[in-house]
């Protein structure tokens, strides 16, 4: 089902499909980063300046992290200081270490991100369980 948003940036109109916008990035200043599909182009929209189009955004965040079970896929992840809410039927690659930490790599850019149960314990449950279901193997 798509979810078509039109969204103000650099004096440019995009109409995107939310369902297809894999990650998006909460930043401690307020700015929320999202990648377009098919690229690696970030589209940054700050509360203070586009207060329409961050809302959009918002209001699409919360319906898909809410308790809906279509969409129990998405995850929240504190890494680097910012919130990262990424759908996990995205990633391709999962790299577990010895030491406990799963790696992976957010499409559509080339930024990776690192987890540990020891620091982010709900949101490594929540990619252990998603690995698990989604590929029949157990990352431990």
């Amino acid at each position: 089902m798509a979810y078509w948003v039109r969204i103000l940036y650099e004096r440019k109109e995009y109409v995107v499909d939310f369902e297809c916008v894999h990650a998006f990035c909460y930043e401690l200043n307020g700015r929320v980063t999202f990648w377009l599909p098919d690229s690696a182009i970030p589209i940054v929209i700050n509360p203070q300046s586009n207060l329409e189009d961050y809302q959009k955004i918002l209001n699409y965040l919360e319906s898909v992290t809410g308790l809906k079970l279509d969409h129990a896929h998405w995850v929240k992840i504190i890494y680097e200081k910012k919130e990262y809410v990424i759908n996990l039927n995205c990633i391709s690659c999962f790299c577990h270490e010895p030491n406990g930490r799963i790696t992976f790599w957010l499409p559509d850019g080339t930024i990776s991100i690192i987890i540990n149960p020891v620091s982010n314990p709900e949101s490594y449950q929540k990619v252990i369980q998603y690995v698990k279901k989604a590929t029949g193997y157990s990352l431990s």
